[in-house]
């Protein structure tokens, strides 16, 4: 990150692997230890352009020709107002 944390303006930035949940038409696809560049002060991540397309075309592969999933996840979804 030459120019800094478009966030915070920090410029150190540490090399990190983290969990990255991608969403699309309310479908999601849980994908951990994704490498990134993460503010050393906020906290802020940016990804590399070709890790997200590679997370993208698993996403496709997954939901559209029905590649099988490293394992699945049951999540419980409540709406705010009833809570």
């Amino acid at each position: 990150m030459k120019s800094g944390c478009s966030f915070c303006g920090n410029k150190n930035f540490r090399k990190n692997c983290v969990q990255y949940i991608y969403r699309h038409d309310g479908k999601f696809l849980v994908v951990n230890n994704v490498p990134c560049d993460e503010c050393e002060f906020c906290g802020e991540q940016y990804f590399h352009a070709d890790s997200l397309k590679r997370i993208e075309q698993e996403f496709m592969a997954i939901y559209m020709h029905g590649k099988k999933p490293f394992s699945e996840l049951k999540v419980p979804i409540e709406e705010f107002v009833s809570i």
